[in-house]
């Protein structure tokens, strides 16, 4: 007898947390962000990349927190995603670093480069060498807070 009142008492806590929960939701404002992608939309798998991130923000903000995501092209040409993101022209990037080596080799250590680390070693690097913190405070002089969103493996 004792279990069942445990039971439904318990029930009851949680539809008052479900219940909650929409309120608090409900109380958050709404932000809508721009990603400019350095991928047209034909390459599903890198393009995607960036949908995929935008759908799964949303699903888990209740679509309080909405990115739309512009193939190459739509706002800014494929390789001036960082100059957009650095410029505030779009809040986000999802772009290949090694485009802007250009501006300075270090970028290349951002990414991938051929006959450089393969995925394994890079993903090491980034997480347990110190890598992304580097990258981080490099990143910093071009207004742009990075973050690693995959490996192509190139």
């Amino acid at each position: 007898m004792r279990r069942r009142s445990l039971i439904a008492g318990g029930g009851i806590g949680l539809v008052g947390a479900a219940l909650a929960a929409p309120a608090i939701a409900q109380s958050q404002p709404e932000i809508k962000w721009r990603l400019a992608s350095s991928f047209p939309k034909s390459l599903d798998t890198l393009y995607g990349g960036g949908e995929y991130l935008a759908k799964r923000i949303a699903e888990a903000t209740d679509n309080k927190f909405q990115i739309r995501v512009f193939a190459a092209g739509e706002i800014v040409p494929a390789f001036q995603v960082l100059d957009a993101v650095q410029n505030n022209t779009v809040e986000m990037g999802h772009t290949a670093s090694y485009y802007y080596i250009g501006k300075d080799p270090t970028f290349s250590f951002d990414c991938t480069i051929p006959f450089g680390m393969n995925a394994r070693q890079m993903n090491a690097w980034m997480t347990h060498g110190g890598g992304l913190e580097l990258l981080r405070n490099f990143f910093k002089d071009y207004n742009v807070y990075n973050i690693p969103a995959g490996n192509t493996g190139a």
